[in-house]
């Protein structure tokens, strides 16, 4: 924990800006971000290749529409294990990370063990995936279903 302390007193309000501006439009030139937090080029430069370097901007990716691409239909499915000794979890985690379906996967504290987010054209592929993947995956007991009506605020927009 102490190092983690440590490494987040490293950074400054001007740090903290670059993250803030970069994380609104990751495609900005250095010139401008450099006049958006208040540097001149060189040091926004140096500063931003640490950024990247100590692991605090860890990628820049393109924000694409799923619905564009026909991918609108959102599931969260909890999934309670059979077994959660540290083998059996790594075991679901690395299946988990093999399927491209699944977004997001939270281990939880509650009384089932992990939240899926899973995205798919509709419910007759999600039911697919649930089945011969979800299902499937190590030590799965159990798992149920809540479908997303409308996204009113998620972490890409």
């Amino acid at each position: 924990m102490t190092e983690k302390i440590d490494q987040i007193s490293q950074i400054d309000q001007f740090d903290l800006r670059i993250i803030d501006q970069l994380s609104q439009d990751g495609r900005m030139t250095i010139t401008a971000l450099a006049a958006r937090v208040g540097l001149s080029k060189t040091p926004c430069q140096v500063r931003l290749k640490r950024l990247i370097d100590e692991g605090y901007i860890t990628g820049f990716r393109a924000i694409v529409d799923p619905a564009k691409l026909g991918l609108d239909h959102i599931a969260f499915t909890e999934v309670k294990l059979s077994d959660t000794r540290e083998r059996a979890l790594q075991e679901f985690n690395e299946g988990v990370r093999r399927i491209k379906e699944i977004e997001e996967c939270h281990m939880m504290a509650s009384s089932f063990d992990y939240l899926l987010k899973v995205r798919t054209a509709d419910i007759r592929k999600y039911r697919s995936i649930l089945g011969e993947k979800i299902s499937s995956l190590p030590h799965v007991a159990s798992t149920s279903t809540f479908v997303a009506m409308e996204a009113v605020k998620e972490a890409s927009h």
